[in-house]
Protein backbone atom coordinates (compact mmCIF):
# COMPACT_ATOMS: atom_id res chain seq x y z
CA UNK A 1 0.00 0.00 0.00
CA UNK A 2 1.81 3.28 -1.03
CA UNK A 3 2.59 6.10 1.75
CA UNK A 4 0.84 8.81 1.16
CA UNK A 5 1.35 10.88 4.44
CA UNK A 6 -0.52 13.92 5.23
CA UNK A 7 -2.40 16.04 2.97
CA UNK A 8 -5.59 18.50 2.35
CA UNK A 9 -8.49 18.59 0.48
CA UNK A 10 -7.85 21.18 -2.41
CA UNK A 11 -10.08 23.75 -3.30
CA UNK A 12 -10.34 26.36 -5.72
CA UNK A 13 -10.98 29.04 -2.50
CA UNK A 14 -7.80 27.50 -0.81
CA UNK A 15 -5.30 26.76 -3.55
CA UNK A 16 -3.05 29.40 -2.83
CA UNK A 17 -2.84 28.54 0.78
CA UNK A 18 -2.66 24.89 -0.22
CA UNK A 19 0.78 25.50 -2.26
CA UNK A 20 2.00 27.51 0.51
CA UNK A 21 1.44 25.29 3.26
CA UNK A 22 4.16 23.43 4.75
CA UNK A 23 4.24 19.40 5.31
CA UNK A 24 1.59 19.28 2.88
CA UNK A 25 2.47 15.25 0.89
CA UNK A 26 -0.60 15.23 -0.85
CA UNK A 27 -3.83 16.61 -2.07
CA UNK A 28 -7.62 15.23 -3.24
CA UNK A 29 -9.52 16.78 -5.75
CA UNK A 30 -13.27 16.49 -6.24
CA UNK A 31 -13.24 14.62 -9.39
CA UNK A 32 -16.35 16.35 -10.77
CA UNK A 33 -15.09 19.79 -10.51
CA UNK A 34 -12.13 18.92 -12.57
CA UNK A 35 -11.49 19.15 -16.17
CA UNK A 36 -8.75 16.88 -18.16
CA UNK A 37 -8.03 19.29 -20.36
CA UNK A 38 -7.91 22.44 -18.49
CA UNK A 39 -6.24 21.52 -15.00
CA UNK A 40 -6.32 24.11 -12.75
CA UNK A 41 -3.04 25.81 -12.88
CA UNK A 42 -2.40 25.45 -8.84
CA UNK A 43 -3.15 21.30 -9.62
CA UNK A 44 -0.07 21.53 -12.31
CA UNK A 45 2.02 23.41 -9.84
CA UNK A 46 1.85 20.82 -6.79
CA UNK A 47 1.86 17.96 -9.73
CA UNK A 48 5.00 19.41 -10.97
CA UNK A 49 6.64 19.56 -7.37
CA UNK A 50 6.03 15.75 -6.72
CA UNK A 51 2.70 16.36 -4.44
CA UNK A 52 0.06 13.22 -5.22
CA UNK A 53 -3.00 14.22 -6.48
CA UNK A 54 -5.96 11.75 -5.99
CA UNK A 55 -9.25 12.34 -7.46
CA UNK A 56 -12.25 11.98 -5.40
CA UNK A 57 -15.43 11.11 -7.18
CA UNK A 58 -19.08 12.07 -5.21
CA UNK A 59 -21.44 11.20 -8.36
CA UNK A 60 -21.20 7.43 -9.28
CA UNK A 61 -24.16 6.28 -6.67
CA UNK A 62 -21.84 2.50 -6.47
CA UNK A 63 -24.48 1.85 -3.59
CA UNK A 64 -27.14 2.43 -6.50
CA UNK A 65 -29.66 -0.45 -7.74
CA UNK A 66 -28.01 0.81 -11.04
CA UNK A 67 -24.99 -0.79 -12.60
CA UNK A 68 -22.65 1.83 -12.72
CA UNK A 69 -22.84 4.54 -15.41
CA UNK A 70 -19.85 3.52 -17.99
CA UNK A 71 -19.97 7.05 -19.36
CA UNK A 72 -18.84 8.23 -15.58
CA UNK A 73 -16.57 5.65 -14.96
CA UNK A 74 -14.71 6.53 -18.05
CA UNK A 75 -15.02 10.61 -16.94
CA UNK A 76 -13.37 9.43 -13.81
CA UNK A 77 -10.74 7.15 -15.57
CA UNK A 78 -9.65 10.25 -17.55
CA UNK A 79 -8.81 12.70 -14.63
CA UNK A 80 -7.28 10.10 -12.58
CA UNK A 81 -4.86 9.63 -16.32
CA UNK A 82 -4.86 13.46 -16.68
CA UNK A 83 -3.88 13.91 -13.07
CA UNK A 84 -1.14 11.04 -13.02
CA UNK A 85 -2.53 9.60 -9.40
CA UNK A 86 -2.02 6.12 -8.06
CA UNK A 87 -5.52 5.65 -6.96
CA UNK A 88 -9.14 6.86 -7.37
CA UNK A 89 -11.81 7.40 -4.69
CA UNK A 90 -15.59 7.26 -4.32
CA UNK A 91 -18.67 6.63 -1.74
CA UNK A 92 -20.64 4.02 -0.96
CA UNK A 93 -23.67 5.39 -1.65
CA UNK A 94 -26.79 5.99 -3.64
CA UNK A 95 -27.24 9.26 -5.15
CA UNK A 96 -30.74 8.89 -7.88
CA UNK A 97 -32.75 6.60 -7.94
CA UNK A 98 -36.09 5.51 -9.63
CA UNK A 99 -35.71 5.21 -13.71
CA UNK A 100 -36.40 1.60 -15.85
CA UNK A 101 -35.93 -0.75 -12.75
CA UNK A 102 -39.06 1.00 -11.09
CA UNK A 103 -41.03 1.89 -13.59
CA UNK A 104 -40.87 5.65 -12.01
CA UNK A 105 -39.51 9.37 -13.02
CA UNK A 106 -35.58 9.15 -12.29
CA UNK A 107 -34.95 11.25 -9.12
CA UNK A 108 -31.51 13.23 -8.19
CA UNK A 109 -30.38 12.87 -4.41
CA UNK A 110 -27.68 16.09 -4.93
CA UNK A 111 -26.30 14.23 -1.60
CA UNK A 112 -25.00 11.00 -0.75
CA UNK A 113 -27.43 8.90 0.84
CA UNK A 114 -27.17 5.51 2.92
CA UNK A 115 -27.64 2.20 1.23
CA UNK A 116 -29.28 -0.47 3.82
CA UNK A 117 -26.82 -2.77 5.37
CA UNK A 118 -28.87 -5.93 3.78
CA UNK A 119 -27.65 -9.08 1.94
CA UNK A 120 -29.34 -7.83 -1.69
CA UNK A 121 -27.22 -3.90 -0.92
CA UNK A 122 -24.05 -5.97 -0.17
CA UNK A 123 -24.46 -8.30 -3.39
CA UNK A 124 -25.05 -5.64 -5.68
CA UNK A 125 -22.74 -2.97 -4.47
CA UNK A 126 -19.82 -6.17 -4.74
CA UNK A 127 -20.66 -6.39 -8.35
CA UNK A 128 -20.69 -2.22 -8.84
CA UNK A 129 -17.17 -2.31 -7.39
CA UNK A 130 -16.30 -5.00 -9.70
CA UNK A 131 -17.82 -3.34 -12.51
CA UNK A 132 -15.87 0.26 -11.31
CA UNK A 133 -12.74 -1.70 -10.40
CA UNK A 134 -12.39 -3.45 -14.21
CA UNK A 135 -12.88 0.19 -15.64
CA UNK A 136 -10.93 2.14 -13.72
CA UNK A 137 -6.84 2.30 -14.41
CA UNK A 138 -5.66 2.39 -10.83
CA UNK A 139 -7.05 0.80 -7.31
CA UNK A 140 -9.95 1.83 -6.41
CA UNK A 141 -11.18 2.55 -2.63
CA UNK A 142 -14.63 3.88 -1.40
CA UNK A 143 -15.63 5.69 1.59
CA UNK A 144 -18.01 4.89 4.33
CA UNK A 145 -20.55 8.07 4.74
CA UNK A 146 -22.20 10.24 7.35
CA UNK A 147 -25.84 8.99 7.56
CA UNK A 148 -28.94 11.06 9.60
CA UNK A 149 -31.28 8.19 8.86
CA UNK A 150 -30.83 4.53 9.32
CA UNK A 151 -32.69 2.29 7.21
CA UNK A 152 -35.49 -0.49 8.88
CA UNK A 153 -34.14 -4.29 9.09
CA UNK A 154 -30.41 -4.30 8.75
CA UNK A 155 -28.53 -7.39 8.73
CA UNK A 156 -25.44 -6.43 9.35
CA UNK A 157 -23.32 -3.59 11.39
CA UNK A 158 -20.94 -0.99 9.61
CA UNK A 159 -18.14 -2.65 10.45
CA UNK A 160 -19.09 -6.08 9.09
CA UNK A 161 -20.59 -4.56 5.97
CA UNK A 162 -17.39 -2.84 5.06
CA UNK A 163 -15.55 -6.30 5.98
CA UNK A 164 -17.58 -8.35 3.57
CA UNK A 165 -17.42 -5.64 0.78
CA UNK A 166 -13.20 -5.94 1.13
CA UNK A 167 -13.28 -9.45 1.38
CA UNK A 168 -15.23 -10.26 -1.62
CA UNK A 169 -13.98 -7.37 -4.01
CA UNK A 170 -10.41 -6.73 -2.84
CA UNK A 171 -11.49 -2.95 -2.85
CA UNK A 172 -9.77 -0.75 -0.60
CA UNK A 173 -11.05 1.19 2.18
CA UNK A 174 -11.19 5.05 2.77
CA UNK A 175 -12.23 5.54 6.44
CA UNK A 176 -13.92 8.95 7.31
CA UNK A 177 -13.66 8.55 11.28
CA UNK A 178 -15.63 11.87 11.37
CA UNK A 179 -18.66 9.73 9.33
CA UNK A 180 -17.88 7.39 12.10
CA UNK A 181 -18.27 10.00 14.68
CA UNK A 182 -21.43 11.16 13.03
CA UNK A 183 -23.05 7.76 13.03
CA UNK A 184 -21.98 7.29 16.99
CA UNK A 185 -24.03 10.80 17.42
CA UNK A 186 -26.89 10.19 14.89
CA UNK A 187 -27.50 6.23 15.16
CA UNK A 188 -26.24 4.95 18.22
CA UNK A 189 -23.12 3.18 16.58
CA UNK A 190 -19.58 2.62 18.40
CA UNK A 191 -16.88 3.77 16.53
CA UNK A 192 -14.55 1.64 18.26
CA UNK A 193 -16.71 -1.62 17.59
CA UNK A 194 -16.74 -0.27 14.18
CA UNK A 195 -13.14 -0.17 14.19
CA UNK A 196 -12.84 -3.49 15.56
CA UNK A 197 -14.16 -4.92 12.92
CA UNK A 198 -12.66 -3.37 9.96
CA UNK A 199 -10.13 -5.25 7.68
CA UNK A 200 -7.59 -2.45 8.93
CA UNK A 201 -4.90 -3.76 6.11
CA UNK A 202 -7.54 -3.13 3.56
CA UNK A 203 -7.25 0.98 4.35
CA UNK A 204 -6.22 3.27 1.33
CA UNK A 205 -6.29 6.15 3.35
CA UNK A 206 -8.18 8.39 6.28
CA UNK A 207 -10.83 11.50 6.16
CA UNK A 208 -11.02 13.92 8.99
CA UNK A 209 -13.61 16.64 8.93
CA UNK A 210 -15.80 18.68 10.83
CA UNK A 211 -19.30 19.25 11.90
CA UNK A 212 -21.57 20.89 14.02
CA UNK A 213 -24.67 19.20 16.92
CA UNK A 214 -27.98 20.94 16.51
CA UNK A 215 -30.86 19.18 18.81
CA UNK A 216 -29.01 15.75 18.61
CA UNK A 217 -28.16 15.51 15.52
CA UNK A 218 -24.70 15.60 14.05
CA UNK A 219 -24.38 17.27 10.49
CA UNK A 220 -21.09 16.81 8.82
CA UNK A 221 -21.01 19.88 7.32
CA UNK A 222 -17.09 19.93 6.16
CA UNK A 223 -17.21 23.61 7.07
CA UNK A 224 -16.64 23.65 10.93
CA UNK A 225 -13.50 22.94 12.89
CA UNK A 226 -12.45 19.15 13.79
CA UNK A 227 -13.61 18.42 17.04
CA UNK A 228 -12.06 16.72 19.95
CA UNK A 229 -14.47 13.66 19.43
CA UNK A 230 -13.38 12.85 15.55
CA UNK A 231 -9.70 12.85 16.84
CA UNK A 232 -10.07 10.91 19.50
CA UNK A 233 -11.54 8.35 16.73
CA UNK A 234 -8.55 9.10 14.53
CA UNK A 235 -6.13 8.37 17.67
CA UNK A 236 -8.31 4.86 18.29
CA UNK A 237 -7.87 4.00 14.67
CA UNK A 238 -3.96 5.08 15.25
CA UNK A 239 -3.87 2.61 17.77
CA UNK A 240 -4.56 -0.47 16.18
CA UNK A 241 -3.21 0.44 12.41
CA UNK A 242 -0.54 2.94 10.68
CA UNK A 243 -2.52 4.49 8.16
CA UNK A 244 -1.02 4.64 5.07
CA UNK A 245 -2.52 8.42 4.62
CA UNK A 246 -4.81 10.98 6.68
CA UNK A 247 -6.86 14.13 4.86
CA UNK A 248 -8.42 16.90 5.86
CA UNK A 249 -11.30 17.51 4.42
CA UNK A 250 -12.77 21.62 4.59
CA UNK A 251 -15.42 22.32 1.75
CA UNK A 252 -16.72 25.82 2.61
CA UNK A 253 -16.27 28.63 5.20
CA UNK A 254 -12.65 28.39 4.95
CA UNK A 255 -10.63 30.07 7.57
CA UNK A 256 -7.37 31.45 7.32
CA UNK A 257 -4.40 29.19 5.97
CA UNK A 258 -2.69 29.19 9.56
CA UNK A 259 -5.70 28.05 11.37
CA UNK A 260 -5.33 25.24 8.40
CA UNK A 261 -2.37 24.28 9.69
CA UNK A 262 -3.23 24.54 13.42
CA UNK A 263 -5.86 21.45 12.43
CA UNK A 264 -3.30 19.72 10.77
CA UNK A 265 -1.19 20.05 13.47
CA UNK A 266 -3.70 18.31 15.70
CA UNK A 267 -4.03 15.47 13.39
CA UNK A 268 -0.56 15.06 13.52
CA UNK A 269 -0.68 15.05 17.34
CA UNK A 270 -3.62 12.25 17.05
CA UNK A 271 -1.90 10.21 14.90
CA UNK A 272 1.34 10.31 17.30
CA UNK A 273 -0.48 9.68 20.24
CA UNK A 274 -1.90 6.58 18.44
CA UNK A 275 0.99 5.47 17.45
CA UNK A 276 2.22 5.31 20.81
CA UNK A 277 -0.32 3.56 22.25
CA UNK A 278 -0.08 0.38 19.63
CA UNK A 279 4.12 0.84 20.32
CA UNK A 280 2.80 0.94 23.94
CA UNK A 281 0.65 -2.73 23.41
CA UNK A 282 2.78 -4.11 20.95
CA UNK A 283 4.49 -6.71 23.16
CA UNK A 284 1.35 -7.99 24.90
CA UNK A 285 -1.35 -9.39 23.86
CA UNK A 286 -2.53 -8.38 20.17
CA UNK A 287 -5.68 -6.46 20.00
CA UNK A 288 -8.57 -7.88 17.85
CA UNK A 289 -8.67 -6.17 14.57
CA UNK A 290 -10.49 -7.82 12.24
CA UNK A 291 -14.23 -9.41 12.64
CA UNK A 292 -14.67 -12.69 11.07
CA UNK A 293 -17.54 -12.76 8.22
CA UNK A 294 -20.49 -13.04 9.82
CA UNK A 295 -22.09 -16.95 9.51
CA UNK A 296 -24.33 -18.23 6.80
CA UNK A 297 -22.36 -15.29 4.70
CA UNK A 298 -22.36 -15.71 1.01
CA UNK A 299 -18.50 -14.29 0.65
CA UNK A 300 -16.98 -17.13 -1.34
CA UNK A 301 -20.46 -18.01 -3.17
CA UNK A 302 -20.78 -16.80 -6.81
CA UNK A 303 -24.20 -14.90 -7.31
CA UNK A 304 -24.83 -15.27 -11.10
CA UNK A 305 -28.42 -13.57 -11.41
CA UNK A 306 -28.68 -10.15 -9.29
CA UNK A 307 -31.50 -8.88 -11.31
CA UNK A 308 -34.17 -9.71 -8.38
CA UNK A 309 -32.12 -7.91 -5.64
CA UNK A 310 -31.45 -5.16 -8.04
CA UNK A 311 -34.87 -4.55 -8.34
CA UNK A 312 -36.37 -4.95 -4.54
CA UNK A 313 -33.07 -2.66 -3.97
CA UNK A 314 -34.48 0.04 -6.52
CA UNK A 315 -37.94 0.11 -5.09
CA UNK A 316 -36.86 0.85 -1.38
CA UNK A 317 -34.52 3.58 -2.58
CA UNK A 318 -36.82 5.06 -4.92
CA UNK A 319 -39.37 5.04 -2.25
CA UNK A 320 -37.18 6.43 0.27
CA UNK A 321 -35.60 9.12 -2.07
CA UNK A 322 -38.90 10.43 -3.35
CA UNK A 323 -40.28 10.52 0.42
CA UNK A 324 -37.18 12.99 0.90
CA UNK A 325 -37.49 15.24 -2.10
CA UNK A 326 -41.28 14.87 -3.24
CA UNK A 327 -43.12 14.82 -0.38
CA UNK A 328 -44.84 11.52 -0.88
CA UNK A 329 -45.18 8.96 2.35
CA UNK A 330 -42.55 7.88 4.64
CA UNK A 331 -41.73 4.20 3.73
CA UNK A 332 -42.96 2.12 6.64
CA UNK A 333 -39.94 1.66 9.20
CA UNK A 334 -38.35 4.56 8.43
CA UNK A 335 -38.13 7.86 11.83
CA UNK A 336 -40.21 10.14 10.41
CA UNK A 337 -38.60 13.03 12.02
CA UNK A 338 -35.37 11.74 11.03
CA UNK A 339 -36.32 12.15 7.83
CA UNK A 340 -38.06 15.31 7.83
CA UNK A 341 -34.37 16.21 9.69
CA UNK A 342 -33.07 14.71 6.26
CA UNK A 343 -35.49 16.33 3.59
CA UNK A 344 -34.81 20.01 4.83
CA UNK A 345 -31.06 19.66 5.25
CA UNK A 346 -31.00 18.51 1.16
CA UNK A 347 -33.22 21.33 -0.03
CA UNK A 348 -31.39 23.39 2.03
CA UNK A 349 -27.90 21.62 0.40
CA UNK A 350 -29.81 21.95 -3.19
CA UNK A 351 -30.19 25.64 -2.79
CA UNK A 352 -26.64 26.59 -1.52
CA UNK A 353 -25.21 24.63 -4.67
CA UNK A 354 -27.41 25.84 -7.45
CA UNK A 355 -26.42 29.53 -6.10
CA UNK A 356 -22.28 28.48 -6.54
CA UNK A 357 -23.03 26.82 -10.07
CA UNK A 358 -25.54 30.00 -10.67
CA UNK A 359 -24.36 32.84 -9.24
CA UNK A 360 -26.16 34.92 -10.98
CA UNK A 361 -29.87 33.80 -9.38
CA UNK A 362 -29.36 35.41 -5.96
CA UNK A 363 -28.29 38.60 -7.67
CA UNK A 364 -30.80 38.50 -9.76
CA UNK A 365 -33.56 37.89 -6.92
CA UNK A 366 -31.95 38.99 -3.86
CA UNK A 367 -33.20 38.68 -0.93
CA UNK A 368 -35.87 36.73 -1.90
CA UNK A 369 -33.87 33.47 -3.40
CA UNK A 370 -33.35 31.14 -0.84
CA UNK A 371 -37.30 31.98 0.02
CA UNK A 372 -38.51 31.09 -3.77
CA UNK A 373 -35.93 28.20 -4.17
CA UNK A 374 -37.29 26.03 -1.47
CA UNK A 375 -40.58 26.55 -1.96
CA UNK A 376 -39.89 25.32 -5.59
CA UNK A 377 -37.84 22.11 -4.71
CA UNK A 378 -41.07 20.72 -2.19
CA UNK A 379 -42.51 20.34 -5.56
CA UNK A 380 -39.83 20.06 -8.27
CA UNK A 381 -37.13 17.13 -7.38
CA UNK A 382 -34.09 17.25 -9.07
CA UNK A 383 -33.75 14.98 -11.86
CA UNK A 384 -30.64 16.15 -13.55
CA UNK A 385 -27.53 18.00 -12.28
CA UNK A 386 -27.27 21.07 -10.35
CA UNK A 387 -26.79 23.06 -13.56
CA UNK A 388 -30.43 21.64 -15.32
CA UNK A 389 -31.80 22.55 -11.80
CA UNK A 390 -30.85 25.87 -11.80
CA UNK A 391 -32.25 26.40 -15.32
CA UNK A 392 -35.86 24.50 -14.13
CA UNK A 393 -35.99 26.79 -11.26
CA UNK A 394 -35.80 30.05 -13.38
CA UNK A 395 -37.95 28.64 -16.05
CA UNK A 396 -40.50 27.76 -13.10
CA UNK A 397 -40.23 31.64 -11.70
CA UNK A 398 -40.87 32.73 -15.78
CA UNK A 399 -44.00 30.78 -16.31
CA UNK A 400 -45.37 30.60 -12.93
CA UNK A 401 -45.66 34.71 -13.21
CA UNK A 402 -44.82 35.02 -9.87
CA UNK A 403 -42.24 37.69 -10.54
CA UNK A 404 -43.92 41.39 -9.80
CA UNK A 405 -41.10 43.30 -10.00
CA UNK A 406 -40.71 43.73 -14.04
CA UNK A 407 -36.95 44.47 -13.73
CA UNK A 408 -36.07 41.45 -11.94
CA UNK A 409 -38.29 39.22 -14.36
CA UNK A 410 -36.87 40.90 -16.94
CA UNK A 411 -33.12 40.29 -15.94
CA UNK A 412 -34.56 36.43 -14.89
CA UNK A 413 -35.75 35.96 -18.38
CA UNK A 414 -32.34 37.30 -20.14
CA UNK A 415 -30.31 35.21 -17.92
CA UNK A 416 -32.34 31.62 -18.66
CA UNK A 417 -32.48 32.77 -22.57
CA UNK A 418 -28.78 32.46 -22.53
CA UNK A 419 -28.15 29.55 -21.21
CA UNK A 420 -31.53 27.31 -21.75
CA UNK A 421 -31.19 27.22 -25.85
CA UNK A 422 -29.91 24.56 -27.57
CA UNK A 423 -26.85 26.69 -28.57
CA UNK A 424 -25.03 29.29 -27.43
CA UNK A 425 -26.64 32.70 -28.49
CA UNK A 426 -25.46 34.61 -31.00
CA UNK A 427 -21.26 35.66 -29.58
CA UNK A 428 -21.48 38.85 -32.85
CA UNK A 429 -20.21 41.93 -31.34
CA UNK A 430 -23.05 43.92 -32.03
CA UNK A 431 -25.77 41.14 -30.96
CA UNK A 432 -23.45 41.06 -27.55
CA UNK A 433 -23.71 44.79 -27.31
CA UNK A 434 -27.04 45.07 -27.63
CA UNK A 435 -27.51 42.36 -25.05
CA UNK A 436 -25.59 44.34 -22.74
CA UNK A 437 -27.20 47.58 -23.24
CA UNK A 438 -30.47 46.07 -22.48
CA UNK A 439 -29.38 44.96 -19.10
CA UNK A 440 -28.44 47.86 -18.31
CA UNK A 441 -31.10 49.90 -18.92
CA UNK A 442 -33.13 47.30 -17.22
CA UNK A 443 -31.51 47.73 -14.15
CA UNK A 444 -32.16 51.42 -14.10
Amino acid sequence: MERLGTGIGWRPEIADAVERMPGIDWVEAVAENICPGHLPESLVRLRERGVTVVPHGVSLGLGGAERPDAGRLAALAERVEALGSPLVTEHIAFVRAGGSLTASPRLEAGHLLPVPRTRDALDVLCENVRIAQDALPVPLAVENIAALIAWPGEEMTEGQFLYELADRTGVRLLIDVANLHTNHVNRGEDPAKALAELPLEAIAYVHVAGGFERDGVWHDSHAHPVPQPVLDVLTDLASRVSPPGVLLERDENFPEPAELERELGSIRGALEKGAAERAATAEGVSRETTAPVPENSPASEHLAELAPARQRLALAQAALLSALVAGTPVPEGFDRVRLGVQARALAGKRADVVAKVAPELPVILGDGYRRAFLAYSHGHPMTDGYRRDALDFAGHLLTEGRLEDARVRAELREWWLERSGPKPRSRRPGVRLARATRRVLLRR
